[in-house]
């Protein structure tokens, strides 16, 4: 790997290959990206006082006693330690000690893994892009397996003896990406800054990813500015991807930081990937996520921005390359307002909500959207009626999990649309079951905290473009408990009381955020409906005065989410409420 570049960004290892990856383990073993993490390993180990160094004869490790330690490592991939003390001098020293030697090597290996690892094939010569199965399997999976291959005949030779249980865990890259740079149809003033940046064509994942960000929470709004974020950035190479992504029916153009690649290729499970005849498009928006911290503009309140350029009929948004902008929900959310701007310019309402359709047995299917602010209970409680509805739904096809639009059809109905083929799942709420079932495709943030989430693909992106008509409109209520006066579900009676409710966005807040208690946000959407609230209320009231004139059932849905102790049943009661209204015929 001598002749192939790579960064090691805290504890990520990014590695960029232009023709071919190490063939043997004599080429890995003396790489320079080998000694470098060798040498991290071991400062890592001095800081702990580990007995593990111990495997040196002297306290005062030097260079040479390091480069001593690859050698060896070279002559083991391919003899009994026994016959390589004869043949490295001063390599006796580590073997006074097998089994102390044996753990070294496995701490090492895990250190190794232990690191967020990304392998990007860039070459614009080879054009990686037009076979990218073979690129894939002659460099990932062949570095997969030299160094899992490497590993395991070094701790043979060691030790003398073999596993008796093998585990093909990941042991090259955890993410692989064949990434070409590649003209787009931009505004000359973002076309000139970006040209350079390798956009991302194809993407390997090893899941189950686990990534552990320095934050779990998001918090504020994105604020509009009037001035262009990035009009004095300059974008080096090196430092940045692209993943252009389908949102919806939008091309979402979203630059990444490569200290944010773990949020960046996240994207992957989340939204459908452009292809080439997606690239000859204008983009809808553009989106910086992780601007250098010094080149960033002061010219909001905040450091989360966007700028509607009117004159180039883009959208440009940007966020600084700070630890505290490092959560994926900063990313997603960003992309998602951007696209519900957009789709208010349309004429087409957006909505945060889950919209789902419901084959029955015997019955029609149903499509069905509850809106509702972040831990308001929306996909707990359809997964709960995918769960406890089993022998009464043939179906359950997800069209948007937390965002998506609606527009009128001929006939007079709403049409809704979504904008994600995955889903941003919070794990504290759901059914073991939901995440689990599924988590040889998922990727993983902060498991162990608060807010953990899961990020899947659940859908594809011609089912959520397919346009649905809805048949129930709900809004999801966490916070009132149901009582004789309160059902699980009801329907409003009138216009207005139905419009205000949704309006009011009031939730109780379950730590998705920030926020603490009971909140009120503008239609539970602080992601564009907010920030363009007068445009916002006249396409929302029309659209409302459109569901009633339909006849389409309006109510709200008590989930009881943000109530102590009704974190589980809660859903699932609201479930069964909506299961028994689909089947008692009362819908339309």
């Amino acid at each position: 790997m001598e002749n192939r570049s790579f960064q090691i960004i805290g504890g990520k290892v990014i590695l960029r290959i232009k023709d071919r990856i190490c063939d043997t383990p004599e080429e890995l073993l003396a790489s320079r990206l080998f000694f470098t993490v060798l040498r991290r390993a071991i400062r890592e180990l001095k800081r702990k006082n580990s007995r593990l160094l111990k495997i040196f004869a002297i306290e005062e490790i030097r260079e040479r006693d390091e480069r001593l330690l690859v050698r060896t490592f070279q002559y083991l991939a391919k003899l009994p330690i026994g016959e390589v003390v004869k043949l490295v001098e001063g390599s006796e020293q580590f073997a006074r000690d097998k089994s102390l030697l044996s753990e070294f090597v496995e701490h090492l290996y895990n250190y190794w893994r232990s690191l967020g690892r990304l392998v990007i094939c860039d070459s614009e010569e080879n054009r990686f892009d037009k076979r990218p199965y073979r690129t894939f399997n002659q460099t990932i999976e062949q570095l997969t397996h030299l160094v899992r291959g490497t590993y395991r005949e070094i701790q043979e030779n060691i030790t003398g003896d073999h596993p008796r249980i093998y585990r093909q865990v990941p042991a090259g890259g955890g993410i692989a990406t064949i990434a070409l740079p590649r003209k787009l149809n931009l505004p000359d003033t973002l076309q000139d800054k970006v040209e350079h940046i390798p956009v991302i064509r194809q993407v390997l994942l090893y899941p189950p990813l686990i990534f552990t960000p320095p934050m779990n929470k998001r918090s504020g709004m994105f604020e509009r500015v009037h001035q262009n974020p990035v009009e004095n950035v300059d974008f080096r190479r090196e430092d940045w991807l692209c993943y252009p992504a389908m949102v919806g029916p939008q091309l979402i153009l979203v630059y990444f930081s490569i200290r944010f690649f773990e949020h960046g290729f996240t994207l992957s499970n989340l939204f459908e990937l452009a292809d080439d005849k997606d690239l000859q498009k204008t983009p809808d928006a553009v989106y910086f996520f992780g601007v250098p911290e010094e080149q960033f503009p002061s010219i909001g309140k905040s450091q989360t921005i966007f700028f509607d350029d009117e004159e180039n009929d883009i959208l440009i948004g940007a966020v600084p390359e700070l630890d505290v902008f490092s959560y994926f929900g900063y990313l997603k959310k960003m992309i998602l307002t951007l696209h519900n701007i957009r789709m208010m310019k349309q004429g087409r309402l957006p909505f945060h909500g889950a919209l789902v359709h419901l084959m029955l047995r015997g019955q029609r299917g149903y499509t069905v959207l509850v809106m509702g602010d972040s831990g308001a209970g929306k996909s707990e409680t359809l997964e709960a009626l995918r769960l406890i509805g089993s022998d009464d739904l043939e179906d359950v096809i997800i069209i948007a999990d937390d965002m998506g639009s609606l527009d009128i059809g001929d006939d007079g109905r709403l049409r809704g649309i979504g904008t994600e083929i995955g889903a941003f799942v919070r794990l504290d709420d759901l059914n073991p079951g939901y995440a689990y079932g599924q988590i040889d495709r998922a990727i993983i943030m902060s498991p162990n905290e608060v807010n953990a989430r899961v990020i899947l693909p659940v859908t594809n992106y011609k089912t959520i473009m397919q346009g649905f008509a809805v048949d129930l409109v709900l809004y999801a209520n966490n916070y009132e408990a149901v009582d004789a006066n309160h059902p699980t579900i009801d329907c409003f009676a009138e216009l207005d009381a139905a419009f205000e409710t949704f309006r009011a966005g009031a939730v109780m807040s379950k730590g998705t955020t920030t926020t603490e208690g009971k909140v009120g946000t503008y239609f539970a959407n602080v992601f564009g409906p907010a920030q363009y609230i007068e445009e916002h209320d006249v396409l929302a009231r029309h659209y409302f005065e459109q569901l009633f004139r339909s006849r389409t059932y309006v109510g709200q849905v008590r989930t009881q989410l943000g109530i102590p102790g009704m974190e589980m049943s809660g859903p699932e009661q609201s479930a069964r409420a909506l299961l028994d209204l689909l089947k008692s015929g009362e819908i339309a």
